[in-house]
């Protein structure tokens, strides 16, 4: 199966993953808070002295989100971390004037009142009252999240007494500041960018949730965290169901596309991520047909089906192909190319063309780099394949038995059959099914002589209709 749908609900699960670098293309600014620093900077600056910030918020509001990520909005900001485990005391002691124009420290994973006693909350806060008089503190502002009412009310009570306004500033001596987060409108919007940059293009529709029930659920979300949360438990939910339908086979589904016009940029366009993942939205905007009335009724089923399913789309160069046919074409099918006029000389070269073909980045889990276009494809070679693409039409059986020796020969597959069913709903068999090493494979072969962006959607379509009927999803 493929890899669970990233959505975390928390800032560390955002910062913690390979798409950390572009986390800042999602971030929504929250203007109010953001004019709270503001003034904060245009105080301290003035006063000659760093601030500190009481920041209080409920759990899953956005606080630390937020507080690492204003230099997003605000320029010259520096943002550093003293964690949970980290002394306070000890960490402002070798602290350097910073070059920015405004350093922000947070103070982590100490946001409730838990093993926190009096001596050591005011040992915490004379550091950094003491800090924030110094030259290395002046340009800081010192944010100390909390989550209840009772530790903003603790920690405002010892700053008061330690420090007074200098410590607390005059606009919130007597409380610390309550952040509520992006405004519940921006919910939706958030939550379909998250999924989109940390699951190679996502939609919500591919978690198996459409956009009523995704709106649903802003009812019941008081917090962003809350929101993300529930989407994700709606995904969960989702995949167990068409799980259980597939008990008795976990399997992928892969189609692969060949044509003589060689249609590399359609299958491109009906794909998204690093392993060629069929996209449902651009899918169903693509083709008219029938198949897509039908699916109208449900596109969310369809989507956690593709999703649950592992749905690829590959394009197959047209000279993979033809090598494929010439090097392990069994005797039934070189007697057909030669009916055809056409070379059985081996090339002895699919195996090398298979290898750095798109299905073989995915088989090996390598994912595709930039394309290396070849020469253009010769009108010898399309002759060719349109007599193959002939022969595809009568009995593609041996075309497909083919390109499966070879997967297997490459050792990319374990081994292999024809024609196998899956459930009791298919009105047509899986043309391959392959073992590998973690699962089994049903791969999809899709021979055409020429063919386009709106042929290849509604091949797809019918085939993921196909398999959920063949489970009785649909």
């Amino acid at each position: 199966m493929n890899s669970d749908l990233l959505i975390p609900d928390r800032f560390e699960g955002l910062r913690d993953n390979e798409k950390e670098s572009e986390i800042n293309s999602i971030i929504f600014p929250v203007k109010e808070t953001l004019q709270l620093i503001d003034e904060i900077y245009t105080d301290m600056t003035s006063a000659g002295r760093g601030s500190f910030l009481i920041f209080r918020g409920k759990s899953g509001s956005g606080k630390s989100t937020f507080l690492h990520t204003i230099n997003v909005f605000r320029t010259d900001v520096e943002i550093i971390s003293i964690e949970g485990n980290q002394s306070v005391t000890a960490s402002l002691s070798v602290l350097e004037d910073t070059k920015a124009r405004l350093r922000i420290i947070v103070i982590e994973n100490k946001e409730a009142l838990i093993d926190f006693s009096t001596k050591d909350l005011e040992k915490d806060l004379h550091a950094i009252n003491h800090f924030l008089r110094l030259k290395q503190g002046k340009k800081t502002i010192l944010v100390w999240p909390c989550n209840t009412q009772e530790m903003e009310d603790r920690l405002v009570s010892l700053a008061k007494a330690i420090g007074a306004e200098a410590l607390l500033g005059i606009r919130i001596v007597d409380k610390g500041y309550l952040f509520s987060g992006p405004p519940k409108e921006e919910f939706y919007s958030i939550a379909k960018s998250t999924i989109h940059l940390l699951n190679d293009g996502a939609s919500l529709i591919d978690l198996g949730v459409d956009e009523e029930y995704a709106h649903s659920l802003l009812q019941k979300s008081e917090t962003i965290g809350q929101y993300l949360a529930s989407l994700r438990q709606a995904l969960i939910a989702n995949k167990a169901n068409v799980s259980r339908l597939l008990k008795k086979e976990q399997c992928r589904m892969w189609v692969v596309v060949i044509a003589g016009n060689e249609p590399e940029n359609d299958v491109a366009a009906l794909t998204r991520g690093r392993f060629a993942t069929a996209d449902v939205d651009r899918l169903m905007g693509s083709t008219e047909a029938n198949i897509v009335t039908e699916l109208k009724a449900y596109p969310e089923k369809l989507g956690i089906l593709a999703t649950v399913f592992d749905c690829r789309i590959f394009y197959l160069p047209i000279l993979t192909a033809l090598a494929c046919c010439r090097d392990y074409g069994d005797n039934q099918l070189k007697g057909e190319m030669i009916n055809h006029r056409l070379k059985i000389k081996p090339d002895n070269t699919s195996v090398e063309r298979i290898c750095v073909s798109e299905i073989a980045n995915s088989l090996t889990n390598t994912p595709a780099g930039p394309r290396n276009r070849g020469a253009k494809t010769g009108s010898n070679t399309i002759e060719a394949f349109e007599k193959i693409s002939s022969i595809a039409a009568n009995n593609d059986q041996l075309l497909n038995k083919a390109f499966a020796e070879v997967l297997q020969i490459s050792n990319l597959i374990s081994s292999y059959k024809l024609e196998q069913n899956l459930g009791n709903g298919l009105t047509r068999r899986t043309d391959i099914l392959c073992n590998t090493n973690n699962d089994q494979l049903r791969i999809e072969m899709m021979w055409r002589k020429k063919t386009g962006r709106g042929e290849i959607a509604n091949y797809v379509l019918t085939k993921l209709f196909n398999y959920g009927k063949a489970i009785g999803f649909f």
